[in-house]
């Protein structure tokens, strides 16, 4: 299995030091919510740790990029700054989803394909407005490129991309949403490695088992997360302006 070097670590820290001596930023102690009434309860209520990575996979057609669209018109209102890059669809397409789905509150409209550029957009972000909690959401993973290769990508190039943006949101206490790349039937079509180095995992799929009490419909849940509650499953509509929540089962509701 591929292994990937994050910077998780604490600058300084002394052999032998006990946990209970060990002091955690405020930063981290101040989640950030979405302002998406469910999706923030599906974190655990009170939305992300700043330095959290998210991965969102599902079927195709549930509707994720509709989601992070809501999400980052979300996050705007909620005094947040957020950069949507998008790889998977046009800037004037993106522009035309928002009006029909009439987003109010916009976002920062990204469309780097390098990764480093794509940071360096949202550091240039966190420069202009200090205090304020910054989102990165990716659209899509496979869709950015580390550089490393000059002909291209190779399938180790979303490995080396996720390092990147984790390596970011660790030193900055930035959050970074990315749309994971999917089989037909959904299933998570990446290394393992990604898997294993992000913070939450979201899926959005369509529940397709004929025997379900829930089949036909589009369900949300978390089934990681390094910094909370998982395992509650909301069960979503989606109409011409969006996802809305049509109820949830599982888990404990905050």
């Amino acid at each position: 299995m591929s292994k990937m070097n994050l910077s998780v670590g604490v600058a300084g820290l002394k052999r032998g030091t006990n946990i209970a001596d060990i002091s955690v930023p405020q930063a981290l102690r101040d989640r950030k919510k979405v302002g998406l009434e469910w999706f923030d309860d599906a974190l655990g209520g009170d939305g992300f740790v700043p330095s959290s990575v998210m991965m969102l996979t599902g079927t195709p057609g549930a509707g994720k990029t509709t989601m992070m669209l809501q999400m980052a018109d979300a996050i705007t209102k909620s005094g947040h700054v957020c950069l949507y890059n998008t790889g998977e669809e046009s800037l004037y397409q993106v522009k035309m989803v928002a009006e029909r789905l009439k987003l109010k509150h916009g976002f920062i409209a990204g469309q780097d394909t390098l990764v480093e550029d794509l940071l360096a957009h949202a550091d240039s972000l966190r420069k202009a407005n200090p205090g304020k909690q910054v989102f990165i959401l990716q659209d899509s993973l496979q869709t950015l490129d580390d550089g490393k290769w000059k002909d291209g990508a190779n399938s180790m190039t979303p490995v080396r991309c996720t390092e990147m943006l984790t390596d970011w949101a660790k030193s900055t206490y930035g959050v970074v949403v990315f749309i994971g790349q999917v089989t037909k039937s959904g299933d998570f079509a990446g290394k393992q490695t990604i898997l294993h180095a992000v913070d939450v995992r979201g899926q959005l799929y369509i529940d397709e088992e004929k025997r379900s009490d829930t089949y036909g419909e589009r369900i949300f849940e978390v089934t990681k997360n390094r910094f909370g509650c998982n395992g509650r499953s909301y069960i979503l509509g989606l109409e011409k302006t969006g996802l809305f929540e049509k109820g949830s089962f599982g888990g404990t509701r905050s």
